[in-house]
């Protein structure tokens, strides 16, 4: 299947029918194009009866006991799926493309079709969306999915949301998981007014859920290709800024090299899975590159 420019995704219709299409179409040559890897879990030891497989035989026990133990396994329960989705209004830059916010969906969106689809369960929270933060907790229910896509659509259409951190929402993801680990995707810009998020994705990491962060960002940002006097206003508050970019473009990329360059530092450090994601590329490259990490990631057992 031919890549879609994310603008002709936009297009297709609803967000069900965009999912769809990303992940029946675009994903289906990813080889069980699934969010986790081994099903089952070592549970116990017992000593070895005849008929029980080699294989499963623990040669360090042996070795140890002179005796024959079989590790036993036991089937792993369903994978949870927090989704989280920035809404604060720095994430409804556009650019020439889609909003942040849009792209953002619209990669949540086909992960929720595809963790319904392989039977596991999926939650969202959207946090800075005006109106507060929204909800939905996880089940793996097929008319669930249409729950959780109809409120990123809402999300993604409406106003501008506040200016948020998504360091609360992370913590109130801790507290609903608590008692299981869980996969944890969020997709925002990381433009922390509190420079929180950090210590929230560490938490997560130390309580063994599993976290990848989808970095959001509008080629614009990261180029800053304005010319002529601009007029820059910014959508979390009234602050506007009158200014030349030829006189300002060396001082802002160097400032956002640096931003990123700390970003993956810290993300790296904190055994956090992270992507940075332009909304001009083709949003089933993006959820290819996170599918294909997690299945290298699986298969060489780093998170088990």
């Amino acid at each position: 299947m031919p890549r879609l420019d994310p603008v002709a995704l936009a297009r297709l219709g609803s967000l069900p029918l965009k999912a769809r299409v990303i992940v029946e179409g675009a994903l289906s040559g990813l080889h069980r194009a699934r969010l986790h890897g081994s099903s089952v879990e070592f549970a116990e030891h017992k000593e070895y009866s005849p008929g029980d497989e080699l294989r499963h035989v623990d040669w360090r026990a042996f070795a140890k006991l002179d005796r024959y133990f079989v590790k036993q396994y036991e089937q792993e329960s369903q994978l949870t799926v927090y989704l989280v989705l920035d809404g604060s209004g720095s994430m409804r830059f556009a650019g020439s493309g889609l909003s942040k916010v849009e792209y953002a969906g619209l990669c949540l969106a086909a992960l929720a079709y595809l963790v319904v689809q392989q039977q596991d369960k999926v939650g969202l929270y959207v946090f800075g969306a005006p109106g507060g933060d929204i909800v939905v907790p996880p089940r793996a229910r097929t008319s669930h999915l249409a729950d959780v896509l109809g409120v990123i659509d809402r999300a993604t259409a409406g106003a501008a949301g506040e200016d948020d951190s998504p360091a609360a929402a992370l913590d109130r993801i801790g507290e609903l998981a608590r008692r299981k680990r869980a996969l944890v995707v969020l997709a925002s810009d990381l433009f922390d007014p509190d420079d929180r998020t950090l210590a929230s994705l560490r938490r997560l990491r130390a309580q063994k859920h599993d976290v990848a962060v989808l970095h959001v960002l509008a080629p614009e940002e990261r180029t800053f290709p304005f010319e002529g006097l601009t007029l820059f206003e910014a959508l979390e508050s009234d602050h506007r800024l009158l200014a030349n970019p030829a006189a300002i473009r060396k001082d802002y990329l160097e400032r956002m090299d640096a931003f990123l360059a700390r970003v993956v530092e810290e993300m790296t450090s904190a055994g956090v899975d992270y992507h940075l994601c332009l909304t001009d590329r083709a949003v089933e490259d993006t959820l290819l590159e996170l599918l294909a990490t997690r299945q290298r990631t699986m298969a060489g057992g780093a998170r088990r």
